[in-house]
């Protein structure tokens, strides 16, 4: 099925590996990131339309130039990815404003700049399927050096899920999702703010088993064919939420115990 799917931080990791995927699958791609020549590369490996969009999502008018762009050159979007994100490694009480600031702007603000500048096209064609990708850990806050980013993402599923109810009342042929992957093989952690390295498997207390980008990447392409409201993406995530969720306190104790 040849789709036009516009993807943000579709430069590296989770993005480039969905690019990739949804090109493979037939769809017609416009990426979305900061870094031109490394956005260039991923378009490169990818023999579907491809169309690049040097932007800075953290800025309105950038993202409103992403979806200006892809009307131009594809006449119009039928799923949109807000994927662009940063991580940072610093505990609550070591948190400045300009560390809160970035969590938020780059986590919650561009995908809501994404939400809000594709919406009125969604709506004005009586379809479209927004998604957004934030993280296990905006579900189960279990990893205290990834405070202000697990914050950020808890506030985008909150954004998500409210934005669903809205658009599904009115406009059902509009999907909103939420993906929730969990640790991930990729450069992600070694380049969030205050890393001095990637964060070791494990580091949240858990069983979860690190997946490749190319997996995370499968189940957004599957999620795009058949849309449901949220998925996590590592099978080992459900049952981990539900026992956080069941006895937080005993959750907390037990995690503290693997550490």
């Amino acid at each position: 099925m040849n789709r036009i799917v516009a993807i943000t931080g579709a430069s590296a990791g989770i993005g480039a590996a969905i690019a990739r995927e949804l090109g493979r699958r037939g769809d017609s791609l416009v990426l979305a990131s900061r870094t031109t020549d490394a956005l260039h590369q991923v378009a490169s490996q990818i023999s579907s339309p491809t169309h690049v969009v040097t932007a800075d999502v953290t800025r309105r008018g950038d993202v409103e130039r992403i979806r200006d762009e892809a009307l131009r050159v594809f006449g119009h979007v039928d799923v949109w990815i807000n994927n662009a994100g940063k991580g940072i490694v610093r505990p609550v009480l070591e948190l400045t404003d300009a560390d809160v600031d970035e969590m938020m702007a780059v986590n919650v603000k561009s995908a809501l700049y994404g939400m809000q500048a594709i919406a009125p096209h969604f709506i004005e064609r009586g379809r479209g399927h927004i998604i957004n990708m934030s993280s296990f850990l905006g579900r189960v806050p279990v990893a205290p050096p990834r405070s202000a980013y697990s914050a950020a993402k808890a506030a985008l599923n909150t954004l998500t899920a409210n934005m669903r109810v809205d658009l599904q009342r009115t406009h059902p042929g509009i999907h909103v999702s939420l993906v929730m992957p969990g640790l991930v093989a990729t450069d992600f952690a070694a380049h969030a703010r205050g890393s001095t390295g990637p964060v070791p498997p494990g580091a949240i207390g858990s069983p979860m088993k690190p997946q490749t980008a190319e997996e995370v990447a499968a189940v957004v392409a599957d999620l795009i064919d058949r849309p449901v409201a949220e998925v996590y993406t590592n099978p080992a995530s459900s049952a981990i939420a539900a026992r956080y969720f069941e006895d937080v306190s005993r959750f907390e104790s037990d995690n503290r115990s693997r550490a």
